[in-house]
């Protein structure tokens, strides 16, 4: 099998079995609690396969930074800035865009909207990643 259709074959599979469901716990800092059944990266790092919450920080007006724990929240992994995104239509599942990287690294996260808003948060990477980014091919998934 050539490169390209390991690639394509790689990205299928993982893009459909990338995410469990994902449990809804606050409306009010979003959190999320994913699964993911392969490395994927945020700014700043990398997760292994595992379970992370994803959770607004409780800042009164700042709903701009995203904290990344582990599965039981009991330690913070990341505090991640992030930027406006929106969506055409509210869905009733999380909504997740993820880059597909290129030379076998991990999936990155891109951005992530809450179950039945418009609005979510883009995740922001430095410069250099930003325009990686930009140029590798992009998956929205919903998760439960």
């Amino acid at each position: 099998m050539n490169t390209r259709k390991m690639f394509i074959t790689l990205g299928l599979a993982l893009a459909s079995v990338i995410m469990l469901p994902a449990a809804r716990a606050d409306d009010y800092n979003q959190a999320i609690k994913l699964t993911v059944d392969q490395s994927v990266q945020i700014p700043g790092r990398v997760l292994p396969a595992g379970t992370y919450w994803f959770v607004l920080e409780d800042l009164t007006g700042n709903r701009e930074v995203v904290e990344v724990f582990n599965s039981d929240r009991s330690t913070l992994l990341a505090r991640i800035q992030t930027i406006a995104t929106e969506r055409p239509e509210p869905s009733e599942k999380t909504a997740m865009v993820l880059a597909q990287r290129e030379n076998m690294q991990p999936w990155a996260i891109v951005s992530w909207v809450y179950p039945g808003r418009n609005f979510g948060h883009q995740f922001v990477y430095s410069k250099p990643e930003e325009q990686e980014l930009a140029r590798d091919k992009h998956q929205a998934i919903a998760a439960d």
